[in-house]
């Protein structure tokens, strides 16, 4: 492991990782794609750990997107089997480290061993708390937005609410986690710059940080330095700052 020195700053409380390159960078190594994923599995690890260590109280990884599903049968297969793995594997580090699963998205369309490792490790770290972990899977924003709307719809459709009382609350606890504080830093490996359909709604003041690494490169070094980064922001939310010459220039 890395010695890399914790951060001499205040961490965001929560941070999304969009974990990209895994295949991009198995094809660099002469590799099937499969094998980036699993080589993609130590920088969850890694990244999991040091973000315990350094009191980051909520960490988000998009690990299977809703999109994802129209990939190879064989490559889907063996992702599955990877995530099932990982989350048998996990679960004795995740509890010695206070470490709480929650997982975000439409888990029923995950085959069934997966479901039951998710129940299972969801249950055991109920208590954990030192940091919540998050797995975006089988996740989508818009597809999160359309299941709150979709049951607003029906509570509406029953005369439970009236479409008038319906506001962002109200749309926020239907979401998959309407306990989730909203992400203060999203960073994106493998050089691309755009969300790709993770956290819509949660990441409107979202700050961002983009790094060209594919994502198996990833180490606590390079979360430590996407930190830093986040320190030097000023983020104002739409306010006017005091002192702050810039903040007419920027309304968000």
């Amino acid at each position: 492991m890395t010695e890399t020195p914790k951060p001499d700053f205040a961490v965001p409380r929560h941070v999304g990782i969009i974990m990209d390159g895994n295949g991009r960078w198995a094809r660099r190594s002469g590799l099937i794609r499969l094998r980036g994923h699993e080589a993609g599995i130590d920088a969850v690890r890694d990244t999991v750990e040091a973000a315990a260590e350094w009191g980051i109280e909520h960490l988000t990884l998009y690990a299977f997107s809703v999109e994802n599903w129209q990939r190879p049968r064989t490559e889907v297969a063996g992702l599955m089997r990877f995530l099932e793995q990982f989350l048998r594997n996990e679960k004795a580090a995740m509890l010695r480290d206070g470490i709480r699963l929650r997982v975000l998205g439409r888990v029923a369309d995950l085959p069934a061993g997966v479901q039951d490792q998710v129940r299972d490790v969801e249950a055991a770290t109920a208590q954990c708390a030192r940091m919540t972990l998050r797995l975006a899977l089988s996740y989508g924003g818009r597809q999160e937005l359309t299941d709150a709307v979709r049951k607003l719809a029906m509570e509406v459709a029953a005369g439970r609410l009236l479409p008038e009382d319906i506001d962002a609350s109200t749309i926020e606890s239907q979401l998959y986690d309407p306990q989730m504080p909203d992400p203060d830093l999203i960073i994106r490996t493998a050089g691309e710059v755009r969300l790709s359909n993770f956290l819509l709604w949660q990441a409107s003041y979202a700050e961002f940080h983009f790094l060209d690494i594919l994502w198996p490169e990833f180490r606590r070094e390079h979360l430590l330095h996407a930190l830093r980064d986040f320190d030097g922001r000023v983020r104002r939310f739409g306010k006017v700052l005091k002192q702050d010459p810039a903040a007419e220039e920027h309304p968000a």
